[in-house]
C-alpha cells in the first residue's frame, strides 16, 4: 500500500460544491467502513483537533455509481501509517501529509487511480457556512461588547479589541444555521484583568450591544472570503477568514466553510447564559443566523 506523500488539494474554501479527483488510496477500517483518499476534493472534513464544524454530506460517484459519504475526517501520514481521525500531530506539521478521508460503508468498485466526482449537499453546506460565518461575527461582536470589563492590557482581536473569545473559549460547535460556544472565566482570566464580578449585572447590556453590532454588520452586506497562505490549496496549509467590515477588514484563522457575503443573511443574534461551577463562571453563547 502506497501512502500519500502530499496533502489533499481542497476546494471547499472557495465555496465549491463539486469537484473531480483521482483515487490515491482506499484503506479498510476496523469498523468495516473504508477511507477513500483523493488527490483533490470539495468535501469538508471534520478536524479531530478542533472539531468545531461537522463534515459535509454528499457522495462520491465512480463509473456512474454513487457512494454515500457517511463521514469525512482529516487523516495524516508520515509515510508509514495513515492515521484516520486520530493524528498524533497538528494539521500542517512538517514531514506529514494531511488528507481528506471520505468514509464509505462499501468501497467495492473504488480503486486507486480511478476517477471520482465529488458532490456536496448544498443545503447542509449552506446552513453550516452560515453558522460558521455568524460564529466569527458573534465572537468579534462579543469582544467589542465586553471591552469595558477589562482592567489590564491583553491580546487583542483583528479589530483591536481585547480578545475575550480567544482567551476564554473552551469549546465551539458550528450548527446548521448557528453555533454554540462556551467560555470559562476562572482565576487565570481574572488575573489577566477581566472583571468577572461585574458581568452578571451587565449581561443584558452586553447581549444587546453585541446584537446591535451584528445587525449593523449584516446590514452592510460586507464581502467574506478565505485567504490562503501563499495561495496554496493543500489541506494542511493555513487559511484565514476575512470580512470587509465597515470599520475595516478583519481576519481570523479558520479551516472551515463560509458564506461569500453578508447579503446572504437577513440577520443574526446571540443569547448569553451564565453558570457558576467550581469557582469558575461558564459563559454560553448561542448564535442564530438567518439565511436570506
Amino acid at each position: 500500500m502506497s501512502l500519500p506523500s502530499i496533502d489533499t488539494a481542497v476546494t471547499y474554501p472557495d465555496g465549491d460544491l463539486t469537484s473531480t479527483g483521482t483515487v490515491v488510496l482506499v484503506q479498510p477500517l476496523p469498523d468495516g467502513r473504508s477511507a477513500v483518499v483523493l488527490d483533490r476534493t470539495a468535501f469538508h472534513p471534520i478536524d479531530p483537533v478542533w472539531p468545531d464544524q461537522p463534515a459535509d454530506a454528499g457522495t462520491l460517484t465512480v463509473d456512474g455509481r454513487a457512494y454515500e459519504v457517511v463521514d469525512a475526517v482529516i487523516g495524516a501520514t508520515d509515510g508509514t501509517t495513515l492515521h484516520v481521525g486520530d493524528a498524533p500531530v497538528r494539521t500542517g506539521t512538517d514531514g506529514w501529509a494531511f488528507v481528506v478521508c471520505h468514509l464509505v460503508e462499501d468501497a467495492a468498485g473504488i480503486e486507486p487511480g480511478g476517477a471520482v466526482v465529488v458532490s456536496v449537499d448544498p443545503a447542509r453546506r449552506g446552513a453550516l457556512s452560515a453558522g460558521h460565518t455568524a460564529c466569527h461575527l458573534a465572537s468579534l461582536a462579543l469582544n467589542d461588547a465586553l471591552a469595558g470589563l477589562w482592567t489590564k492590557e491583553v491580546a487583542v482581536d483583528g479589530r483591536g479589541r481585547p480578545n475575550f473569545d480567544q482567551l476564554a473559549i473552551t469549546s465551539s460547535h458550528i450548527l446548521e444555521g448557528g453555533s454554540l460556544d462556551e467560555y470559562r472565566i476562572g482565576k487565570s482570566l481574572r488575573k489577566k484583568g477581566f472583571a468577572a464580578a461585574d458581568l452578571p449585572a451587565q449581561l443584558a447590556e452586553v447581549t444587546a450591544a453585541a446584537n446591535r453590532t451584528l445587525t449593523d454588520w449584516i446590514a452592510s452586506g460586507a464581502a467574506i472570503s478565505i485567504v490562503r497562505e501563499g495561495g496554496r490549496q493543500g489541506l494542511g496549509d493555513r487559511r484565514r477568514w476575512r470580512a470587509e467590515l465597515p470599520e475595516g477588514a478583519v481576519e481570523i484563522p479558520c479551516g472551515g466553510t463560509h458564506l461569500r457575503s453578508l447579503t446572504e443573511l437577513t440577520g443574526a443574534e446571540i443569547a448569553l447564559d451564565l453558570a457558576d461551577a467550581e469557582g469558575a463562571v461558564t459563559v454560553t453563547m448561542r448564535t442564530t443566523a438567518h439565511l436570506a
